[in-house]
């Protein structure tokens, strides 16, 4: 690809990220992108062949190798288990809390076949992204350290309260007061990983 067509498509990207980040998901159009990236419409549609395919492909080059990459940052699976929980929740916090269009992209991915298209599209298969994190639960597990559930169970226990957080921050950032601090993350941490002892 050409430097310029390479300048395009990042600049489609990245305006693509801003107007998510700042006017939400559903505003997202073809015309409004265009205008943003100060490309022609018909420039869009010979790179994606409509806002899904965008969105799969801004899942998968723009969000999900980076996101990886910061939530694992300084994580190691043979660490303590509490040590090893709270440093995936605050890299985890701190990734989203400063990445709001990445975080929009995920949750849209929840709730819409979107996740399992990208992941279809690309041919990853489960355990591809985060596997450190599935070794980690898994050995846990296998110690009598915490419950012997599936992980996909393990991951929604131990994950899904923080995304919830997250959604709290972002909802806070326009009142008066934030409730969603890096104290109270730590505090809900704890809380979720009591729940996931064996030996309570």
């Amino acid at each position: 690809m050409r430097p310029k067509n390479l300048e395009k498509e990042q600049a489609i990207r990245t305006m693509a990220l801003d107007i998510i980040a700042n006017e939400g998901m559903e505003n997202l159009t073809m015309q409004k992108l265009a205008k943003a990236a100060n490309v022609s419409p018909r420039t869009i549609y010979i790179k994606y062949d409509d806002k899904e395919d965008l969105l799969i492909k801004l899942f998968i080059y723009e969000v999900l190798a980076p996101y990886e990459a910061a939530v694992l940052d300084g994580f190691t699976e043979d660490m303590d288990f509490s040590i090893g929980t709270k440093k995936l929740w605050m890299n985890t916090f701190t990734y989203l809390k400063n990445n709001r269009s990445h975080f929009a992209l995920l949750q849209h991915s929840k709730t819409s076949p979107l996740l399992h298209k990208a992941y279809q599209q690309e041919n990853i298969v489960q355990g591809q992204y985060f596997a450190p994190i599935h070794r980690f639960l898994t050995a846990k597990a296998k110690a009598g350290i915490i419950k012997d559930l599936p992980f996909d169970i393990q991951r929604a226990l131990l994950m899904s309260p923080l995304i919830d957080l997250v959604s709290e921050y972002f909802d806070h950032t326009t009142r008066p007061v934030q409730i969603i601090t890096e104290d109270v993350i730590m505090q809900c941490c704890e809380i979720v990983m009591s729940g996931l002892l064996t030996n309570k």
